[in-house]
């Protein structure tokens, strides 16, 4: 039986910034569950409530705060974490983005039970998921979800049973995935396209993939693309050349993207296309790295 949903405090949100809920609240009320909403989890209130709920477990996901020791060892099977990653690989805030980015081909769900630490807690079961070759972090992260809530179930039905052996993880084995800053999307021309590619994947929606064109920041979506054999000369990393109905940008190791689409700062995403015609490129222009 679930007993309460804690959740963050309505917060501004949207363009308009109304106070709003977040949906995880939305779900909750509609499924009649009572909702708490502490502004700290580390005040005395919170104490308070978790003392006086008397729980088996705590299931927590992406919730946004540290858990403070205290409250740790309230509940009789502890906190509950899934982690989308097989850890010890990628602890952190963002390991769907930055496997996509590092260009792995699978990552995969952990159900852990948590420590003081950072994701560091002893792991209770694992499942493997592919990256699909042109997926982004929204359609990777939707498809973890859709995943992750039966394996959590599992995970607290076999856990109370005793068929589940909580393992340490091997803290040599672990790697990170910070938190996202909006400079991790900045492109280096000189980077392979595939490389670029995966970084305008991972790093979906926000921050982005950027660069610079005449002293303006500049979002890009493409995919890599083959050499074109109409296209003899030399490129310098980010010249933008058209070769026939395509828009390309030169890359590193002699390798090219194709432009989809441009949104210049402050404006809509456009075409390729649409973005050429509009700037009037002269010879040899090209996005700042």
């Amino acid at each position: 039986m679930v007993k309460a949903v804690v959740t963050q405090p309505d917060r501004p949100r949207g363009r308009g910034q109304k106070i709003g809920s977040s949906p995880v609240k939305e779900a909750a009320l509609e499924a009649g569950l009572h909702v708490y909403q502490p502004e700290k989890i580390r005040s005395e209130s919170a104490q308070e409530f978790f003392n006086r709920m008397a729980l088996d477990a705590v299931v927590i996901i992406a919730y946004g705060q540290i858990i403070p020791a205290p409250l740790l060892d309230l509940p009789r099977l502890g906190w509950i974490n899934l982690h989308a990653s097989l850890l010890p690989h990628y602890r952190g805030a963002a390991p769907i983005n930055w496997a996509i980015v590092n260009g792995d081909t699978h990552t995969g769900l952990t159900t852990m039970r948590i420590d003081a630490g950072m994701d560091t807690g002893p792991t209770l079961l694992k499942r493997d998921i592919t990256i699909g070759p042109n997926e982004t972090a929204p359609e990777l992260a939707y498809r973890m979800a859709e995943a992750g809530a039966p394996m959590m179930v599992e995970t607290l039905t076999r856990y109370d049973r005793g068929e589940i052996n909580p393992m340490p993880q091997k803290d040599s084995e672990a790697t990170l995935a910070p938190m996202l800053r909006k400079d991790d999307g900045r492109i280096n021309w000189r980077w392979h396209s595939h490389k670029i590619y995966d970084r305008i994947r991972g790093l979906d929606p926000w921050p982005g993939a950027f660069s610079n064109f005449r002293g303006q920041l500049c979002h890009l979506w493409g995919v890599p693309a083959v050499p074109h054999a109409n296209f003899t000369g030399h490129a310098k990393p980010g010249q933008i050349i058209e070769v026939g109905k395509e828009i390309r940008v030169a890359c590193g190791e002699r390798s090219w993207l194709k432009l989809e689409s441009v949104r210049l700062e402050g404006r809509k995403r456009v075409s390729a296309r649409d973005f050429v015609n509009g700037a009037r490129l002269v010879a040899a222009e090209q996005f700042a790295g």
